[in-house]
This record gives structure tokens, sequence and C-alpha cells, in this order.
């Protein structure tokens, strides 16, 4: 039998969460270096990961397209988030995913390319 362990949490930002008047409903956002570490401190994040993690919210066939390598993607985040993600991936920072079945320029995981500096 193997005991439980218990392990730290992980360490990863927090999402930022905005003041609002009394009865006003705002959403959480994150920044673009919170996007990075949280998709550097994976092997692989699926885009459905990125929305509950940053509490992002929005209509289920929300999709918003950015231009990579030459080609129009398109990705299930807000504008705002979207952009952010678009610009790591053409920073190199951010590798991508596309649906397979059908074939199209869909965006379904997104994952670190680029190693993390650990001193």
């Amino acid at each position: 039998m193997v005991e439980p362990t218990i392990d730290e949490p992980e360490t990863v930002a927090e999402p930022v969460v905005v003041d609002a008047p009394e009865g006003v409903a705002v959403a959480a956002v994150c920044t673009q270096a919170q996007l990075r570490r949280f998709i550097k401190s994976r092997s692989y994040v699926p885009i459905h990961e990125l929305r509950r993690r940053f509490t992002l919210t929005g209509e289920d066939d929300d999709v918003t397209g950015f231009d990579a390598a030459g080609r129009r993607v398109f990705v299930g985040l807000p504008p705002r988030e979207a952009r952010m993600l678009g610009e790591l991936v053409s920073q190199g920072d951010v590798g991508y995913e596309l649906l397979l079945d059908p074939i199209s320029p869909l965006i379904v995981g997104v994952f670190p390319v680029r190693p993390v500096q650990r001193s």
C-alpha cells in the first residue's frame, strides 16, 4: 500500500481581479506575463483550461482569430486574451495544436516552446 503524501500546492500567479462598484459584475483579467507563466508551467494546456484558470467568461461559441505563421488561426478566447496569445505565438514563446477532425485552423491547445530558465 502506498502512503499518500501532501505536496506543496503549485505556485502560479493568481488572476487579477478588478475593483468595481457594488452590484456591477466584472470578469477577472489576466496579463500576458501570467498567461506566459501558466503555459510554461505545463507541458500542454488545452484552451478550455486557460478559460477556466483565468475565469475568462464569454459565449460558448466565441472565437477570435489572429495571424500566425502566415495564416489565420482561431482560438476560443475573448479578443483581449486571444491577442495576448497571438503575441506569445509570434514571439516564439508558445506553440499551438490545431483541430484535426475536421482539419481547420482552430487552436485546441498550447505548449511552451522555449524552456524555462532556472538559476
